[in-house]
């Protein structure tokens, strides 16, 4: 008898370690963006890693460092092909938005103003060849936006030095991860009290079942809505219809983000590009059937319910994410959010049978 009230009393030793554990990562959240990082990009591709490791060539095999190798420079290349497509659309689109925006204003004055002066007294006072001047300007001084970062880099050196060497730290730490990884889960399992080992294993092998379907089935809905919104924006015919598709569909994994900026980008290239607003319409529809072929096929399909929590919850735990650990907040929302999805049932699960409830 004395042994079952012992084993229900909680070991406050644990739970003071958890908290001053909690506490030190609270502390040193500001340093553990590249950590985190790299645990994330490093989970999500620790199982290619793991099946390129196996292939063999004869009496040679890959080996995991040299698998870790390939899938990074595999992710490496993937984000430069990236930045290569978007960013020059992004250049020759801007430039296209300063020479036609002075003409939008024009038009938007001859329109707007008979009827404000008719109906509210009120006259535009808008100098079109002053915006005009005003824009040349500007993106003159913005071609020089070379030579005036280097000018920053000196004086503000220290930072910069910092963010780089953040950024080049997570490739780093990403190689020993992939190339470490169940070595490292060994030894975390070796650290666990034996009487808990059983429960934690078993917990930490649903949030891993339910994590990993999430994230492949979210990756195929975004991969597959950007190719869906790239292909739809061309036919409604939008000029930028290629970077906007594709923001649009790799924002997807944040709620509401990827189609609130996806609608808010081609409203402002359509306002800009087309005369009129019926020439818009079709940009609404794609983005009406994307929505429909999102939330009621692609999803319930690839991803299904499988982190359990309600989107508003889920929602809320990306912001908090964010605020606490700014971008990286967001790649381990989800991982929390499952963590926390799992640790809840089975929180539910002993608290049905305890006396509190059963009395």
């Amino acid at each position: 008898m004395t042994n079952k009230r012992e084993n229900l009393v909680p070991d406050y030793r644990l739970i003071l370690l958890t908290v001053a554990f909690l506490v030190f990562v609270y502390l040193i959240s500001p340093i553990l963006s590249p950590f985190l990082t790299a645990a994330v990009l490093s989970y999500i591709c620790c199982p290619l890693v793991d099946k390129l490791s196996k292939v063999s060539v004869g009496r040679l095999s890959i080996g995991r460092g040299a698998a870790s190798i390939l899938v990074m420079t595999f992710l490496l290349g993937f984000i430069l092909l990236l930045l290569l497509i978007v960013a020059p659309l992004l250049q020759n689109e801007l430039m296209l938005l300063a020479e036609r925006l002075p003409k939008f204003v024009i038009l938007s004055k001859s329109i707007l103003e008979p009827w404000l002066v008719n109906h509210l007294g009120i006259s535009l006072e808008i100098d079109a060849p002053k915006i005009q001047q005003l824009l040349t300007d500007n993106w003159k001084s913005a071609s020089n936006f070379v030579g005036e970062f280097l000018v920053s880099l000196s004086s503000h050196g220290l930072a910069v030095v910092a963010w780089l060497a953040n950024l080049l730290l997570i490739p780093v730490v990403l190689f020993y991860l992939l190339r470490d990884w169940h070595y490292l889960e060994n030894e975390i399992r070796a650290l666990v009290p034996r009487s808990y080992l059983k429960n934690t294993t078993k917990i930490a092998s649903e949030i891993n079942q339910v994590l990993s379907e999430f994230l492949r089935g979210q990756l195929s809905v975004m991969v597959l809505m950007s190719i869906y919104y790239c292909l739809a924006l061309w036919l409604a015919g939008l000029d930028l219809a290629l970077p906007i598709g594709m923001i649009t569909g790799l924002l997807g994994f944040v709620p509401y983000l990827g189609i609130g900026t996806g609608i808010c980008l081609s409203l402002l290239a359509g306002v800009l590009q087309f005369s009129s607003l019926h020439q818009m319409l079709p940009l609404m529809i794609a983005f009406g059937i994307g929505q429909i072929l999102e939330g009621f096929i692609l999803t319930p399909w690839l991803v299904g319910d499988r982190i359990g929590l309600h989107p508003v919850i889920v929602l809320f735990a990306l912001l908090a994410c964010s605020q606490l650990l700014g971008f990286v907040g967001l790649l381990l929302a989800l991982p929390i959010s499952a963590a926390t999805a799992i640790g809840l049932k089975h929180a539910k699960l002993h608290y049905f049978s305890t006396n509190l409830y059963l009395k």
